[in-house]
């Protein structure tokens, strides 16, 4: 395992995130507590310091195995929550971004996790409602109180992320150094906004669904297609992820480059990730997934083998980034003189 900055931070995380949304069986699915431990110890032994969580996971059943778990190596791990969604108590303000819900759900998390500290704490989804100042100077004041060292921000709009951090280095608060999307083969949509967004900001990426909810995993173009796992995993993205043609033919590219290199097609969607320089956020029920997924970190995918998944699995960018890349548009806005500077790192963003 390899290790990285998280962002513009000088947290070290390892390359490889292990996501604990399946410790606990409270959701009717999921990993017992011996399960759980087994596969938490694997992810540690192969080197993995970076564990992602939130208060909602497995009605908080995750946080705490995993508050037994680290309990002897706490200053090694770099643990990370989420703040957010509610427990279902239909108390207003027991979801939402809000200072009220983001203080009391740290105290929660905090004696779940059996910790005086978070290192990385994630807002969860942005609710629409509070105000940035509200959220970034709420994560600041938890900061200087030493309950959370870092924050970063999931599932928000590119214009969010870029309004709050502007304000906090405006206003001398904490920045997010981390920002947690959903992100794959299937779905490359950040690519239109969030992820030029985080390269311009220098925030670090991890990816929620690396495998697309078992279809880059070869369950639905192999001959277990239908077995219990693959039914599972479909209901778990309900919603998300539609069977489509489209789909359908990234999965097979992936397969057919897992057969050529000798594979898992785990294992080349994650590692096709990992040339992208985000962190895949590898998740569980058994033993085996998580030492299969592991092994990604030595798959070397060839510049032609990135081309070929980059080819099935290319979106259209559309309006303004298409019109950016057109020779005319070009020629006026680098007066002629585009193949000349196209190093600049704002070249290098359009393209």
């Amino acid at each position: 395992m390899q290790y990285k900055l998280l962002g513009k931070s000088g947290l070290r995380v390892s390359e490889l995130c292990l996501g604990t949304m399946t410790f606990g069986d409270d959701w009717g699915w999921g990993s017992s507590q011996e399960e759980s431990k087994t596969i938490y110890d694997s992810f540690r032994e192969a080197g993995g310091n970076f564990i992602d969580t939130a208060n909602v996971y497995t009605n908080g059943t995750s946080e705490k195995f995993l508050g037994e778990f680290i309990a002897s190596e706490r200053d090694a791990i770099v643990l990370a929550t989420k703040y957010t969604n509610g427990l279902g108590d239909n108390n207003p303000n027991g979801g939402g971004n809000q200072r009220k819900n983001m203080v009391q759900s740290v105290e929660a998390s905090l004696k779940r996790l059996n910790t005086d500290y978070i290192d990385l704490l994630w807002l969860h989804i942005w609710d629409f409602m509070t105000p940035a100042e509200e959220v970034m100077r709420a994560f600041d004041d938890l900061v200087r109180a030493g309950k959370v060292l870092y924050i970063g921000i999931s599932d928000a709009p590119a214009w969010v992320v870029a309004q709050c951090n502007t304000l906090a280095e405006l206003r001398g608060w904490t920045q997010f150094v981390g920002l947690q999307i959903e992100y794959s083969l299937i779905q490359r949509t950040p690519e239109r906004e969030l992820l030029p967004m985080s390269r311009t900001f220098d925030i670090g990426v991890t990816a929620w669904s690396p495998l697309a909810g078992g279809w880059l995993s070869g369950k639905y173009t192999k001959a277990n297609a239908t077995s219990e796992e693959g039914r599972l995993d479909s209901e778990m993205m309900k919603g998300f992820l539609e069977r489509s043609d489209r789909n359908i033919a990234i999965a097979q590219e992936v397969d057919k480059v897992a057969q050529q290199i000798g594979k898992s097609s785990s294992q080349v969607a994650l590692s096709w990730l990992l040339n992208q320089g985000v962190i895949p956020i590898i998740g569980a029920r058994k033993i085996s997934h998580i030492e299969d997924n592991l092994q990604c970190v030595e798959v070397k995918l060839s510049p032609e083998q990135i081309q070929q998944l980059d080819q099935v699995s290319q979106i259209e960018l559309g309006f303004p980034h298409d019109f950016f890349k057109a020779d005319m548009v070009r020629n006026f806005a680098y007066n002629g003189a585009f193949e000349k500077i196209k190093n600049h790192r704002y070249s290098q963003l359009m393209d």
